[in-house]
């Protein structure tokens, strides 16, 4: 696994449930629960917001020893000084977010349920590709839903770590463990829209790792 990986709990920030004036306190939560990975996703904000929000987040995930994720905007993650960007098909491809951040940042990428655009987005350098929605997803109900099966079509083609994001709960995580094995799961609302943000994530951690003993590690890659 890379080095910047910590665990599998990656959670995704969101206006609608982590507001400004909620954020710090939220994603706090979260990381005191367990979470390995944090995405700031704040869509439509203006960039000085983006980076205001993002160097307060960057001062908290460090403190916890956990990289910080921009959504979107190679650009906005260099001026925070975050650990690395996430980018979809809208977005700076991942070649241009590679040249941009440098070498050791990390490039998340959504692959959808495509592994040919998956193959392709390692091909130029990101750390990380994420397949989904897997489940129904209350935060982007028109995401369609990707087979379970797309994941181990991936373990035998790609070499970097595999992310499944949407509608992912703690009911649903036997079915994506025993399924698809990513080597991290994203949520926002599983964590987020709980009354206890700590004690949501603290609770899916513990079940992925009910989950590992019971079915073993994730699939290998190829």
């Amino acid at each position: 696994m890379r080095a910047w990986y910590r665990g599998p709990l990656y959670v995704i920030t969101d206006p609608r449930l982590t507001p400004p004036h909620q954020l710090l306190d939220k994603v706090g939560a979260a990381l005191q629960g367990g979470a390995d990975l944090v995405q700031l996703r704040h869509k439509n904000a203006p960039p000085a917001t983006l980076i205001q929000e993002g160097r307060q987040l960057l001062t908290l995930c460090h403190r916890y020893g956990v990289p910080l994720i921009v959504n979107d905007h190679p650009e906005i993650a260099r001026a925070i000084g975050a650990d690395g960007v996430h980018v979809g098909k809208d977005d700076p491809p991942v070649a241009e977010a590679r040249r941009i951040l440098g070498p050791e940042a990390i490039i998340g990428a959504s692959a959808y349920g495509s592994v040919e655009l998956a193959v392709e987005l390692e091909r130029q350098g990101a750390s990380y590709v994420a397949f989904g929605a897997v489940f129904p997803s209350p935060t982007k109900p028109e995401e369609p839903v990707v087979p379970l099966a797309v994941f181990r079509e991936a373990r035998q083609r790609l070499h970097i770590p595999l992310v499944a994001i949407g509608g992912i709960t703690l009911e649903n995580l036997e079915q994506l463990y025993r399924e698809a094995r990513p080597d991290l799961f994203a949520v926002v609302s599983a964590v987020f829209a709980a009354p206890d943000p700590e004690e949501a994530a603290r609770r899916l951690k513990q079940r992925w790792a009910e989950l590992e003993r019971r079915y073993g590690s994730p699939f290998p890659t190829g």
